[in-house]
Formats: structure tokens, C-alpha cells, sequence
């Protein structure tokens, strides 16, 4: 049975057949981080949405610490290489992969592109959003983005959604209601709120407002989600 585990902001990790993957590892500087990088258990894989640096987060020394993937959009994936990630795999909108741990499939994500980090100007990339397939369920991390109208070509193909709820830089609670209704999971995970004063939101609000659309589970850093 796939496990999720919610580390605040936009990062989770995945679990699935001792396999192991985390999603936008931004953990050290996020105040509202419930654990440090360093006590991360072993990681087999690191996926990127995009090169923001509240996403970016800890990637690199993480893929050197536990000799993990970086899987990313291209132009992200060659900049953590040159940081010194000692494998990364570049994908693309529309690309999947079959990984030891499971498929992925980048998605269409509205937001903006720069790679913040050192000697990063160039890399100026496309953000993404992840499906990505494990034990048969179908996990969508949408990344930070707008409602999207790419997002009903996932009606009925999703399990667990993740998305943003904490507006300004990303969809607010009005429009992941919509977001849901366009892709019809079976839980939706509400992300990317509370982490910073410009990004508060109520997620039970959002909850609320989902009603029948989809189950909705509420994670505070730490908890964890089975499916």
C-alpha cells in the first residue's frame, strides 16, 4: 500500500515496495518543516517541479547524501548536475519513464521558470507538474500553478491530488475546488498554504468547499496519508 508523508510546503515522500521518493525538498530554511534534511530516510529517487527555491530546497545535497535520481524538467536537471548531483535524469511535458520505482509523467504547470542557486541564470526552465504511478495507484503533485483547463485531460485518472491552496503565487481555495472538479480524484491533499504570511489559507475551509467532489485529506507536517 503507497504511504505519503507530508513535510510541509510542497514536499512529500512517496513510499511504495521499499522504494522511496520526495517531491520538492525544501527543508532547511521552511519554517514550517517538520523534520531536517540530514534525518530523511533513504531516498531512491528526487522530483522537481521547477527551480523556485522554496522547491529546489535541499535536492542536491540530498542526491549526494543518498545517491538518489534528480528527476526534473531538462534544463533543472542539468543545472543540479552541474551542482554536482551525481545522477540525474532529464524529462519534458508530455515524457514519461519507467523508473525501478514506478512510472512518471510530466504535466502541463502555469508559473514561472527561473532556477534560483548559483550560476543558475541560464537555466531558466519550465515548471511541471508529476503523475506518477506506483503499486497501481496514480499520485498528480500539480507543482505550483494555476488552474489549468490541461487538467481535465486527467479526469478519472488520478488517485491522490496534490495541490496548492495558498493563492498569490499559486491557485487559491476557489480555484483547487475547481481543480478538482476537472479531475475528479479520489482524494485530493491540499499544499503550498501556511508556509508564509502571504500564503496563509484554511485548508478545512477548502475542504469544506470540495463537499462531494473528492474525499479530502488535510496533512499537517508529518502526518501521513495511506492508500
Amino acid at each position: 500500500m503507497p504511504k505519503l508523508t507530508y513535510h510541509s510546503h510542497a514536499c512529500f515522500v512517496l513510499e511504495h515496495g521499499g522504494k522511496r521518493i520526495v517531491f520538492d525538498p525544501f527543508l532547511t530554511g521552511n519554517p514550517r518543516a517538520d523534520i531536517e534534511a540530514a534525518a530523511l530516510p533513504k531516498l531512491d529517487a528526487i522530483l522537481l517541479t521547477h527551480g523556485h527555491g522554496d522547491h529546489l530546497g535541499d535536492a542536491v545535497p540530498l542526491a549526494k547524501k543518498h545517491h538518489a535520481t534528480i528527476v526534473a524538467p531538462y534544463e533543472l536537471a542539468l543545472y543540479c548536475g552541474e551542482q554536482g548531483a551525481p545522477d540525474v535524469h532529464p524529462m519534458h511535458i508530455g515524457g514519461a519513464h519507467e523508473f525501478p520505482f514506478g512510472r512518471v509523467k510530466l504535466v502541463v504547470a502555469f508559473h514561472g521558470g527561473m532556477v534560483e542557486g548559483e550560476n543558475a541564470a541560464k537555466y531558466t526552465t519550465f515548471p511541471c507538474g508529476y503523475v506518477v504511478t506506483v503499486g497501481g495507484k496514480r499520485v498528480y503533485h500539480t507543482g505550483d500553478t494555476a488552474l489549468t483547463m490541461e487538467m481535465q485531460l486527467l479526469e478519472g485518472r488520478v488517485d491522490v491530488m496534490l495541490l496548492p491552496i495558498g493563492d498569490n503565487f499559486t491557485m487559491g481555495i476557489e480555484d483547487a475546488v475547481r481543480a478538482v472538479a476537472f479531475v475528479k480524484p479520489k482524494v485530493a491533499i491540499p499544499m503550498h498554504w501556511g508556509t508564509f504570511p502571504v500564503i496563509e489559507a484554511d485548508p478545512q475551509a477548502f475542504k469544506q468547499a470540495v463537499g462531494s467532489l473528492a474525499q479530502v485529506a488535510v496533512l499537517e507536517p508529518g502526518q501521513s496519508y495511506d492508500f
